[in-house]
This record gives C-alpha cells, structure tokens and sequence, in this order.
C-alpha cells in the first residue's frame, strides 16, 4: 500500500510542487514522508491487532456507563498526540499545516488498521474543523482547541427517528435561554428539546467531554417554526457545561443516552440515540439541554455541510481503504492456498501437484477487479484531496475550478468507493472460498464494516438526485463543462503514449455517451421524470471519472517506464498498474451504455410502478 501511496502523490499528483506555497514553506519531501511514517507506525501498533477485538466486544451500556475495549482509548489517544487531529490547522492554533492531500493520505492507515476504532477521532477533527470555519472566536478557542488537542471528542447530530435524509423534517427544538441569551461569551444560549439518531461516538468515556453539533430549529414565542431546510441552525451542545475558559463546570448538561444501535459492521464505533433535554438533568436548574448557536439563524444546514461534505471524502477514502484491506488478504491467500491444476497442464491427472489458485484466470480476474477498484478509488480520493489544497492556496481562477470540480465530484468520491469497494470485500470473501464466510479470516469483517459506507453521510439514492438535480447543471452546466475539459486533456497526453491510444479513444466516446445522456435526460422534462433513474446515471457518472482518473495513471506510468533508473520491483508495479486500468477499460467501462440507457430514454418502470402490484 505505501508504494502506491508514494506513487499517487508523487509520480502522479506531484505533490511536491505544494511546498513552494507559502502556506507549506516549512514542510519537505521528508517531513511529508515523516508523516506518512508515523501514522503507518501507530495504525500498525495500536490499530490494527485490535480491530478484531473492536468488532467483538463492541461497546455494550450498564445504565450508567458506556463501555469499550481499553485497547480503543489507548488507540485513539495516540492518535491524539501524533497531532493528526489539527494536521491541516494552522500552526497558531497547534496544526502542523499540512496540505489536505498528505492528511487524507496519512488517514488512509487508520481506515485500514480499524475503521470502527479510528472513527472516533475522524468526527472529532470534522467537528473542529466547522467551528475553525464558522465558530466564533470564542467557539473556536473553547470547543475546537480543546478537541484539536484530543482532551474533548465531537461528533455530528443531524439524523431523527422520523427524518433520517429528509433535515427539512428535523424535529428538534431550541428556543432563547432567557432574555440575555446573547449575551453568552460562548455564543446565543439557547435550550433544546427533541431525539437524535444514528449518532456515531455519541456517548463514550473516551475523553473527558463531548462536544456535540446539533441542527434544531429555533422557535419563536409561540411554538412555531419555519418550515423546511431554511429553519434550520446549528448548535454546539456539550455533554458537560463549560465556562467561557473551557473549564469543566461539574454540571452534567441535559443530554442523555436512549440507547445503543447494534450494526451489521462499524461495531467498534458506539452508535446511538440520544435524547435532548428530557429532563434527566436539569442544568443551571432548568429543563432543556443548553446548546450555542454556531452563525446565523437559519444558517444551520449551509454550516454543517462544511462538515459533511469532508465526511462524504472521508467515507469514500475508508470505503476505499477497507477494501484495500480486503485486496491484500485475498492476494496473500491466493498466493498461498493450493487448489486444483491448471486447464491443458494435467489438469485433471490427481498425481500431478496442486497449484496455487492465483494462478487460475478466474481468480485473476477477481484479483484485477479489486486492483482497479481500490486503487482507483484511492486515486479518486487524494485527487479530490489535492483540489481541496488548490481551493485553499491556489490562485483565483485555479481555487474557482477547484471548487466547481469538488461540486460535482464530491457525490462521486463518497458514492462509488462505497458501492465497488464493497463488491472488492465481497470478491474477497469469494477467493477465499467458504473460509472467507468464517471469522478465521479477516474479510467478512471487511465486507461488514463496508456495507454501512452506502449509507451514511448521504445514501446513494441522494447522491444521485444531487448529481443529477442540482450538480451537473449549476451554473449553466459549468462544472460538467469542465470535467469534461480536464477529460479531454487527459485523453490527448495519453494519445502520445501508443499503448494508451486505444483506451483514449474509448474515454472520449464515453464522455460523449455520458453528455448525451444528461442532456436527453432533462430535455422537456419534469424532474420526476428526469430524476427517477439518477442512480444509474451516478453509477455511469463514477464508472467514467475512473476511466479518466485511471488513464491519467496509466499515463504516468508509461512516462516513469522509460526512466533508465527504475529497478524491477518498480517495473512489476508499473505494469500491475497498467493491467488494472487494461482491466478497468475491457470489463467495467462498458456497463455505462446499459446503464446511461435507462436515463436518456427516461425509463418510466420505476416512477410508475404502484405500491400495489408489489
């Protein structure tokens, strides 16, 4: 994995070509290798041999406590002290001010290590990071300093019983805590009543405190509140009440522990529901949890959205990862396990010995497939990475394209990882055979811990009405138009390259297809009839950003090729590299026509079929 790592950023993205930003000035090539050290070290040491135990003895509650493995804490705090939690903050605040694409690099070992484990401290730095952007001075000195420095965790509370994907729906109340309620220091006191659900690291003892970031809608005198998305803020809700100096006050704040969700996967990340403002406690001697506003009314959702959309990235990235975990388990059972005889090499003479099952195609076959997914996605993750560091240093017309290829490319970075990662865990298990259905090896946990990646931060059904409703055609189709700009390049520097004529040919006739189709689908229609085949838009949406982000690959591999100093390991991974993206362009390519089908000629099967004929 380090190897392609160091591939994908250096001989690919060209990240060295940060360091002459003044904001990375103090950084090199070996402080970014040094890194990248560190963090491979403590997911090897503190992560890794205790993923399994995570998985087992997943937290359980006593009524009064919250319990998890020691293992986790000692895990996390380490994390903790690598200062990975501010890695991308400024120095002033304790960062190290790294570029977002070595940061989301050096997570990818804590992804592999124990996704469950390392979830704790990922939400913790997603939280910080909203407040650096939209807290208040106070906010970000209080709340974030103190989880940057991994003395309080955080998490994200948008999900209700009644209103999982559907915020307009959010429930949860807050209303002003006294006439002086501006007058906080630590921002607008309001109190807030209502359920949240699915809250990941939402009750732990972990860390001395909580930070929680709550959206509810604020009521006027009356009771009522605006209705959808535009009524929604954002509130910091600890779990224990602080003063304005971050001192704990010894009061427990009105936020309680319903109970503990019990998942498929993900099983050593406590996963609850909590109740706010039930009255348990009673803080400051009144009913009602004490949360501070972050920004503006109604500003909520714009807020928590700088939260989510770095959390649809990182879901990408651990999808990626855990499949990456999948990949090299069943690469070194392949190499290992003896079955069968090759076809025409006396095949069926039972004297003959047994040969290793990588050397049967079929098992190949699986084996490319994981290669190009997991290696793809990564590309795809540290490419979204690499724009989020040009949004934030580059010049203006470099940060402007930046930002609108992040729009339309984020649905794709959280979405297609989640899907074909998990069809990688799922080809694991298949060379493993019946072992890979049994806890002797690692894959079913790989496969479990990924199914959950589907859904949260954003189903695949809403990315897709994203992608497709909103995305592709902002701003006059600006950000499809330069997608497809980019895509072009890509498919004219690889056509200087004999052996990438080819599948340059096939990438533009696939951006052509992809065009055509977007187009088709909104051509005189209503959104219901264009949107009700989004998801096998976004599946061809994804499956051609990989034929780009892979030939671009393939393309720097041809070029490192030639290089007189590259050594033979080095080789052997180039040409791995290129049989991915030879696999990539002959066996999954192809399925856009199919699925883009059903979208240009606005496949009425779906939106007309009724609940009864079920």
């Amino acid at each position: 994995m380090r190897r392609t790592l160091d591939f994908l950023l250096h001989d690919w993205l060209g990240v060295d070509a940060l360091l002459q930003r003044p904001r990375f000035a103090d950084h090199s090539a070996e402080t970014f290798a040094s890194v990248l050290d560190t963090c491979e070290r403590i997911a090897r040491d503190k992560f890794a041999p205790f993923n399994r135990l995570a998985d087992t003895q997943e937290p359980h509650f006593d009524g009064e406590r919250v319990h998890l493995p020691e293992a986790t804490r000692d895990a996390v705090l380490a994390y903790a002290e690598s200062g990975m939690l501010a890695a991308a903050q400024d120095q002033a605040v304790g960062g190290m001010q790294l570029p977002c694409v070595i940061e989301m690099a050096a997570n990818a070992f804590f992804h592999k290590a124990s996704i469950a484990m390392a979830g704790y401290a990922l939400l913790t730095s997603g939280n910080a990071n909203l407040l650096m952007a939209h807290g208040s001075d106070a906010q970000r000195e209080v709340f974030a300093r103190n989880e940057f420095s991994g003395r309080w965790f955080g998490t994200m509370c948008l999900s209700e019983p009644q209103a999982g994907s559907s915020l307009s729906d959010v429930a949860t109340r807050a209303v002003p805590d006294g006439a002086d309620f501006e007058a906080d220091p630590l921002g607008p006191r309001y109190r807030l009543r209502g359920n949240k659900m699915w809250i990941s690291a939402g009750e732990h003892e972990l860390t001395e405190n909580i930070v929680h970031l709550v959206l509810a809608k604020i009521a006027d005198a009356d009771g009522r509140t605006l209705p959808g998305t535009k009524g929604i803020s954002l509130f910091i809700v600890p779990k224990h009440l602080v003063d304005a100096h971050g001192r704990l006050s010894g009061e427990r704040n009105d936020v309680v522990l319903a109970g503990l969700n019990h998942k498929l996967g993900y099983r050593g990340t406590t996963n609850t529901l909590l109740n706010f403002g039930e009255g348990r406690f009673s803080p400051r001697g009144q009913a009602g949890a004490i949360g501070y506003r972050v920004g503006a009314p109604g500003e909520g959702l714009r807020c928590m959205f700088h939260m989510m959309n770095e959390a649809r990235i990182g879901v990408g990235l651990g999808a990626v990862m855990l499949g990456m975990a999948g990949y090299e388990a069943s690469l070194d059972y392949a190499r290992q396990r003896p079955q069968g005889r090759l076809l025409g090499v006396g095949g069926k003479d039972a004297t003959q010995p047994q040969v290793p099952i990588i050397q049967h195609a079929d098992i190949k076959r699986m084996l490319l497939a994981q290669k190009a997914y997991v290696e793809g996605g990564l590309a795809l993750e540290l490419y979204c990475a690499r724009l989020v560091d040009e949004l934030h240093t580059g010049d203006e017309r470099s940060a402007r394209e930046a930002g609108l290829l992040l729009e339309v490319l984020t649905p794709i970075a959280k979405s297609w990882p989640s899907e074909w990662c998990l069809e990688a865990n799922s080809l694991a298990i298949q060379i493993h055979g019946g072992y890979g259905y049994t806890r002797d090896f690692p894959v079913e946990q790989y496969w479990r811990d990924n199914r959950l990646n589907m859904i949260h931060e954003g189903t695949h059904g809403i990315q897709a009405l994203d992608l497709l409703g909103r995305k592709v055609l902002m701003q006059d189709g600006a950000a499809l138009q330069l997608l497809a700009a980019r895509v072009r390049a890509t498919a004219e520097q690889a056509a200087a390259h004999d052996s990438l004529r080819a599948p340059a040919r096939e990438l533009l006739t696939a951006l052509q297809t992809l065009q055509s189709a977007t187009r088709a689908a909104w051509m005189d229609a209503t959104p219901e009839q264009a949107l009700a085949n989004a998801t096998p838009y976004l599946q061809a949406f994804g499956h051609v950003v990989l034929a780009w982000l892979w030939l671009d690959v393939a393309r720097a591999c041809e070029t490192q090729r030639t290089q007189a100093s590259t050594d033979a390991a080095t080789l052997d991974a180039l040409q791995g590299r290129l049989a991915a993206m030879r696999y990539f362009y002959a066996y999954e390519l192809p399925k856009i026509d199919a699925w883009l089908l059903t979208v240009a000629s606005r496949q009425a099967l779906c939106r007309e079929m009724q609940d009864r004929w079920f």
